[in-house]
């Protein structure tokens, strides 16, 4: 690739993830504070990931696959969510902002899938390539919570005068941009009339189902659905828990997440050849239980340290077990189902894992709460610890030392 093309495709990714970061984050902390919803409703908003990235396979599939260059549907569906975040912005009631937020993140999915689309089709070598293209996203999902924290949004002052809602304008602002930015993307075109017949079980990833007769991936396959219920509590209730503690800044924070998810990808290659794909997996395991527990005994004050530690911890639960598994899918499918094996572990993960977990994370959250709202932290967050536990063990027992190659 060309500068100009390095260039270009590292922006479109920093705005692709400084749009999804500049609401997803607080969105938690904005629901109760602004529309006063309930844990329920909290839940139920977080669960529009998880119908979108059901639904995506059939938008990219049978759409953006097609009869459309992907660059143009991008820009289209961008176009149209920067509509949608202004009329989120407007919102007075969560009955009128979940099925904005829905629609929102049914079109919002498949961009996931068609950033890296776009970028794949201008690289010789994606292996080599890809991740210097990729880090531009995670900088732009830090930076929108850094320019969040900066601004005191998410403060204490800032809640009271209802400043968090300003996230949703940012969102929109930042998705016009991107929209009539990828125009002037690098033409990418539909790959299905090239590639033959368009296959809706290869899109939803079924022709891979055969993968599970191997006993091992079968095992991996089942705890990365279990493990997506504990990692739904992180996404949902982190932002409500640092904000109702007294955490100033907590969105800044936050972002130390994606910095350490950085660092530890860097990591990931050289752990996973030393030590094998068991260990890897079971390291993130141990980082998850390890992590909920630093929330449950941490606080705002001296136990702060406990709190910084369990954000930091992100690298390694989000690295180590999935960008693990999508490597150890990939060489489990074989040349004939590469692409089904990581649209059927997508759509297990984020779709029916998350789905479920958003949805314990919410009655959890109600379950340990008073009539003011406030919440018994350690007994929430001890739950996602204890599953992350089971997990573990499951795993542990019933997974085979396997060599990759």
């Amino acid at each position: 690739m060309n500068i100009n093309v390095k260039l270009r495709l590292s922006l479109m990714m920093f705005l692709e993830f400084f749009i999804w970061s500049s609401w997803y984050v607080t969105m938690g902390t904005f629901l109760g504070s602004n529309l006063t919803a309930k844990d329920q409703d909290v839940s139920l908003a977080f669960s529009t990931q998880s119908f979108g990235a059901i639904i995506a396979p059939f938008i990219v599939g049978l759409i953006a696959d097609r009869y459309f260059h992907a660059q143009r549907i991008l820009g289209v569906i961008h176009l149209m969510g920067a509509g949608l975040m202004y009329v989120l912005y407007t919102s007075s009631d969560f009955s009128g902002f979940f099925p904005i937020l829905l629609l929102y993140m049914i079109l919002f999915m498949p961009t996931l899938a068609l950033v890296n689309s776009i970028s794949f089709h201008q690289m010789k070598n994606p292996a080599k390539e890809f991740s210097f293209i990729r880090v531009w996203g995670t900088i732009g999902w830090i930076t929108a919570g850094l320019l969040i924290s900066f601004l005191s949004w998410d403060s204490q002052v800032g809640l009271r005068e209802g400043l968090l809602r300003n996230t949703w304008m940012m969102a929109a602002i930042s998705s016009l941009i991107l929209g009539v930015f990828s125009f002037m993307l690098p033409h990418t075109p539909p790959q299905a009339r090239v590639k033959g017949q368009f296959k809706l079980s290869e899109a939803l990833g079924l022709d891979a189902l055969g993968m599970l007769k191997h006993k091992n991936y079968a095992v991996f396959f089942v705890s990365s659905i279990l493990i997506c219920i504990p990692l739904a509590f992180y996404y949902q209730s982190t932002s409500p828990f640092l904000t109702e503690i007294g955490m100033e800044n907590s969105t800044g924070k936050m972002a130390m997440g994606q910095a350490s998810e950085v660092i530890f990808m860097l990591a990931l290659p050289i752990f996973f050849v030393r030590f094998g794909i068991k260990k890897t997996l079971i390291v993130a395991m141990i980082a998850w239980a390890v992590r909920y527990a630093f929330f449950a005994l941490g606080d705002a004050n001296e136990g702060v340290w406990m709190l910084l530690a369990g954000i930091a911890l992100h690298g390694i639960c989000y690295d180590f077990f999935f960008v693990s598994g999508q490597i150890y899918t990939d060489f489990h499918a074989g040349t004939k189902y590469k692409s089904s094996a990581q649209g059927l572990i997508t759509l297990a993960t984020y779709g029916i894992g998350m789905l479920i977990g958003f949805w314990a994370a919410g009655l959890i959250s109600n379950y340990y709460s008073n009539d003011g709202g406030e919440h018994i932290w350690q007994s929430i967050w001890l739950i996602p610890s204890g599953i992350s536990v089971l997990v573990l063990l499951l795993f542990t027992a019933l997974f085979k030392k396997e060599q990759i190659n």
